[in-house]
């Protein structure tokens, strides 16, 4: 399988460095990027070929990552539609509909993805979705590429993309401003700055691999940690009496739909 990336940012950069660590060859992989400089970095940092020439690029592949921005993509696809004949194309940009991606590619033989941040460290998931013509052999292969940036699953309706989105594609953003509020809150209390990073840190850590490996759920992981009348419960009365939770479950709704939003505006031909 040889792969194009139409865009070297930091996803497709993730993902090129994921395959290599698996074990597959640079040789196998160019980056289209219109910045030369761009270009340069990529072909030392992964020693890849990395050119602005599209038209050549995909001629000596089988699979197409479009991995330019949202707001990039639709002139993308453009100059891409008369190259692609059968190949596969795999879309991991926010928002944008197959409906849409095949009008500007001519093409229905694609599979859109929705990863998150932490495939910058191979420890991502991405959601699948696949177009009915996509062929088995083609969702083996765009499973191929994203796993080599964490964990990965399918869909069977593309409109769960827009949940997906809102969950785990937004879902870094959630954890990381709960650790804010807590490395702020141990500074007030006269933590030291770094201890506070720290203990904050490994105790998400901490958490995380402990729900990873109980059989039970995490709500009856917490009441574990709440003692009746003891500092947990006090603090989670505080929380429900400020609808913390609810409030968290508001705004992931408030997420699904503007992903929605997104696919409608990108969606449109300019």
């Amino acid at each position: 399988m040889k792969i194009t990336f139409i865009g070297g940012g930091n996803m497709a950069k993730a993902l090129i460095g994921g395959l290599i660590k698996r074990g597959y060859s640079p040789s196998k992989m160019h980056v289209v990027e219109l910045s030369k400089d761009r270009c340069a970095e990529l072909h030392n940092e992964f020693a890849i070929r990395a050119s602005t020439d599209m038209g050549q690029s995909v001629a000596h592949s089988e699979v197409v990552v479009l991995a330019v921005k949202p707001q990039q993509l639709q002139e993308a696809a453009v100059q891409l539609a008369p190259l692609l004949e059968e190949r596969l194309v795999i879309s991991i940009a926010a928002g944008i509909r197959t409906r849409d991606i095949a009008r500007w590619i001519g093409s229905q033989n694609i599979v859109r993805c929705m990863p998150n941040t932490p495939a910058l460290i191979r420890s991502g998931v991405t959601a699948l979705y696949a177009t009915p013509v996509v062929r088995p052999e083609q969702c083996h292969r765009a499973e191929a590429i994203l796993s080599a940036v964490g964990s990965t699953f399918w869909l069977d309706d593309e409109e769960s993309l827009d949940a997906v989105t809102a969950i785990s594609g937004s879902g870094p953003a959630y954890v990381f401003y709960f650790i804010e509020a807590m490395q702020q809150a141990a500074f007030e209390l006269g933590v030291d700055e770094a201890q506070a990073r720290q203990m904050v840190l490994d105790t998400f850590l901490g958490a995380t691999k402990l729900a990873e490996s109980s059989k039970d759920e995490v709500d009856v992981l917490r009441a574990r940690v709440t003692s009746k009348n003891g500092t947990t419960e006090r603090a989670l009365l505080s929380m429900d009496a400020n609808r913390v939770k609810q409030d968290i479950v508001d705004a992931i709704h408030a997420a699904a739909v503007r992903s929605k939003e997104m696919g409608d505006e990108l969606g449109k031909d300019a």
